[in-house]
């Protein structure tokens, strides 16, 4: 049975939304040639060791931070809270689950003030900050708009062996379950989990881990992620494009994944839904139903399922990547042991196969 994480007596921190991620990258130059260059990210700050970037909407000083340092890996997975007292009790909350925190009044980086971080339970480097510098918000600087315009940061994707535990541990934080894959045996896959009102601001898949999955960009149309496809065709870098583009059943968004000069995974994403209500319903798939991760049923490359990026503990050491017990989603869709189906028996054209087996996952 799952080790579920306990529940503080403490109440939990008012989170508004996920709203930076610091990267480590081994290259600073590759890493700005793609990040600024080839999509657009605008450059708030930099030296010779830090860039920090933001999307076209923010207002606040970045949405990532790009770090220099010896080892690719992610330092923070960052959230804004409601007001300065949500620092206070983000800290009150994991110091009763008996984690390590770090307060800093100064913040950690440049532009966020008084921020709180933690190794949660599940091995996450987790930030919570309220007091931010407010910077040019450039929506309507068509001047600076390009083609493929990232516009906002959307979510982070999270790798962790036991979904269950971390789903339960997510809600208690006064996350909401919007969507989730499981099979027949209850085995859960994968959970998609938000604070602002759109299908998530973290995703936790089934895996080895803690590990960072992706994350993920959103542009306000298809066609800008398609313009970021051509761009890296005629840049010749097409073998940095993962996966997509495509449309997801899960989401039911517009999709694409590539990775970074460090393998860092970035997904750019559009066309998600609303989820503000409060009775807004959970979506279960079916792990075998192969339109759950591309409505189009095209393959989901191994990788995908099986790299991702270290994080780090407060002290900057990689943590400890833990094997994942239970079924793995690829293992029980792909390959000789492994199927998805199109149509389910009693649905129209059931009789026709509308299997896919091995690769063509």
């Amino acid at each position: 049975m799952t080790n579920f994480v306990p529940t503080p007596s403490a109440p939990a921190p008012d989170i508004v939304r996920c709203a930076y991620m610091e990267i480590v990258v081994t290259d600073l130059a590759k890493s700005r040639a793609f990040y600024v260059d080839l999509l657009g990210l605008h450059v708030t700050e930099e030296d010779e060791n830090t860039i920090y970037l933001r999307s076209l909407e923010e207002f606040i000083h970045h949405n990532l931070v790009l770090r220099k340092g010896p080892i690719a890996a992610v330092a923070a997975f960052a959230y804004r809270v409601k007001s300065p007292a949500e620092v206070d009790a983000a800290e009150a909350y994991y110091k009763e689950l008996g984690c390590r925190t770090e307060r800093r009044k100064e913040g950690f980086t440049k532009g966020i003030g008084d921020s709180v971080r933690v190794e949660d339970p599940l091995g996450f480097p987790y930030e919570f900050f309220y007091d931010v510098e407010h910077v040019e918000r450039l929506t309507q600087r068509y001047d600076l708009y390009s083609a493929g315009e990232l516009v906002r940061l959307d979510h982070f994707n999270q790798v962790t062996p036991d979904v269950p535990r971390g789903r339960k541990y997510l809600e208690d934080l006064g996350f909401r379950v919007s969507e989730d894959i499981k099979d027949s045996d209850g085995v859960t896959y994968a959970a998609w989990m938000h604070r602002k009102q759109t299908v998530h601001d973290t995703a936790l898949t089934g895996g080895n881990g803690p590990r960072m999955h992706h994350v993920a960009f959103a542009t306000h149309e298809k066609h800008n992620i398609i313009q970021i496809c051509d761009k890296m065709g005629a840049l010749r870098i097409s073998d940095r494009i993962e996966r997509g583009p495509g449309r997801h059943g899960v989401s039911n968004a517009f999709y694409l994944y590539i990775l970074d000069p460090d393998g860092h995974r970035i997904e750019i994403y559009t066309q998600d839904y609303y989820t503000g209500d409060p009775d807004n319903p959970t979506i279960t798939w079916d792990v075998h139903d192969n339109q759950r991760r591309d409505w189009w049923g095209n393959p989901v490359v191994p990788s995908w399922y099986t790299e991702a990026s270290l994080v780090l503990d407060l002290d900057g050491n990689p943590q400890p990547v833990i094997v994942r017990e239970e079924k793995s989603e690829m293992a029980v869709t792909v390959g000789a042991d492994g199927f998805s189906y199109t149509r389910k028996d009693g649905e129209p054209d059931s009789d026709r196969t509308g299997f896919k087996l091995g690769a063509q996952l």
